[in-house]
């Protein structure tokens, strides 16, 4: 039963549903939805209404009165106050299935997908201290820390508990002048502890830099370009048996173990011997190292210049690749080709309805699409779909657990 207390829009209801983006939906006795962050599907809760919109509202915990079986003691001292993870109160298992239901929630309602067929999420190894890279935003205290969660200011951390440890070994350490005008900082751990440094700030950096006693090579980076304040400008990646160069600025899967299980995923989907392959947004190379054996001719895009360079040294030994560097937008449509198959890594946001419709028009007969957002996946989604195309599967992986980030693999073929 939903109780109201009156004057202070306290209500007493269950939560039911999870939602994309961390809250669980529960129903207010008007029969609106309200969002609440922290809480589990099941749970009986006391709330108070924070924001109360015409068609929905959102809450926050007042009181748990029945916990779920899954609540468990978060171990970070910054849970609930930083933005970086929602789950920690939420055992793991528990978590794989939130996941997996919120990713068929979204095809399902956005999407318009009937029962697609969705296996079980790929567990991360390492449930904590997964992270090979972390990007720190540099408070007025002029110490690492993370947005807050209502995005009011920068929350200083004493502890993370998803980077690596070699990587939490060393941010403590860090002291940030605040003349250098530095707004973030980032760590990437490559292979023999190696550790990289990315500084970033709106202006070229003009001051000393002195790392001697730190084992780190330090980049900084501005709308000036980059410059190497100590060691070197790239750090040195492994994945199966293939090595990859990535510089200050590239982008590279975070969760190493799990992008292992995502080659393996599409090394076991594509056929031998296809005469063209197309992959868009490709990054370093990670996927095109992979594929270029197994194709007669690969073709890449990337708009990132930093990140095309290094996908030139790591995809040096293969003839048959060839990069384009700039926007998928711009690119492809210059491009006559008919590729046997696709393979898109897009950002957040999802791929552009033009570039869809590209795809689409060409008639790959397969297109592999990795996905870090299952709302823009299922947007996507039902554009393939009303373009001939039938999803076979999705696989999700966990790359962020204690988040609610959902990476997802999904393979189409034409209808």
């Amino acid at each position: 039963m939903n109780t109201q207390q009156k004057g202070s829009q306290i209500f007493e209801i269950t939560l039911e549903n999870p939602a994309y983006g961390g809250d669980t939906i529960g129903r207010l006795p008007d029969g609106r939805a309200v969002f609440v962050p922290f809480g589990i599907p099941g749970e009986k809760v006391k709330i108070r209404i924070v924001a109360d919109k015409k068609k929905y509202a959102r809450g926050e915990l007042v009181e748990i009165l029945e916990p779920s079986p899954s609540r468990i003691q978060p171990p970070c001292q910054h849970f609930g106050d930083c933005g970086g993870c929602h789950y920690q109160h939420i055992s793991y298992d528990q978590q794989l299935e939130i996941k997996h239901k919120i990713l068929r929630d979204q095809l399902e309602r956005i999407g318009g997908l009937d029962n697609p067929l969705i296996e079980p999420v790929f567990p991360s190894p390492d449930v904590f201290n997964y992270r090979n890279y972390v990007q720190f935003k540099i408070s007025q205290g002029n110490k690492p820390g993370f947005y807050r969660r209502d995005k009011k200011g920068i929350l200083e951390i004493q502890e993370c508990h998803l980077p690596e440890e070699t990587i939490n070994q060393l941010w403590p350490l860090l002291e940030i002048d605040p003349e250098t005008g530095v707004t973030s900082l980032g760590l990437r751990l490559g292979e023999g502890e190696d550790i990289l440094m990315t500084l970033e700030s709106s202006q070229p950096f003009d001051g000393d830099f002195n790392v001697e006693s730190l084992p780190v090579s330090v980049v900084h980076l501005s709308p000036d370009g980059s410059q190497v304040l100590a060691g070197s400008p790239f750090i040195i990646l492994q994945v199966n048996d293939k090595t990859f160069q990535v510089s200050a600025g590239s982008f590279f899967q975070i969760n190493i173990p799990l992008a292992k299980r995502i080659i393996e995923q599409i090394e076991d989907r594509i056929p031998d011997n296809v005469p063209l392959a197309l992959e868009l947004y490709s990054g370093v190379g990670l996927f095109s190292a992979f594929l270029a054996s197994r194709v007669e001719r690969l073709i890449a895009i990337e708009a990132s210049e930093i990140a095309g360079e290094d996908f030139v040294i790591n995809l040096d030994q293969f003839e048959n690749v060839e990069l384009y560097q700039g926007s998928v937008e711009k690119i492809l449509p210059l491009l006559d080709i008919s590729p046997e198959f696709v393979l898109v890594d897009p950002p957040r946001s999802g791929i552009k309805k033009k570039i869809l419709e590209r795809i689409v028009a060409m008639k790959p007969n397969l297109l592999i699409y990795v996905s870090c957002d299952p709302a823009t996946l299922a947007r996507d989604a039902r554009i393939l779909s009303d373009g001939g195309y039938l999803a076979e599967k999705f696989v999700p992986f966990d790359f962020f657990s204690q988040t609610y980030h959902i990476e997802t693999v999904s393979f189409w073929g034409r209808k």
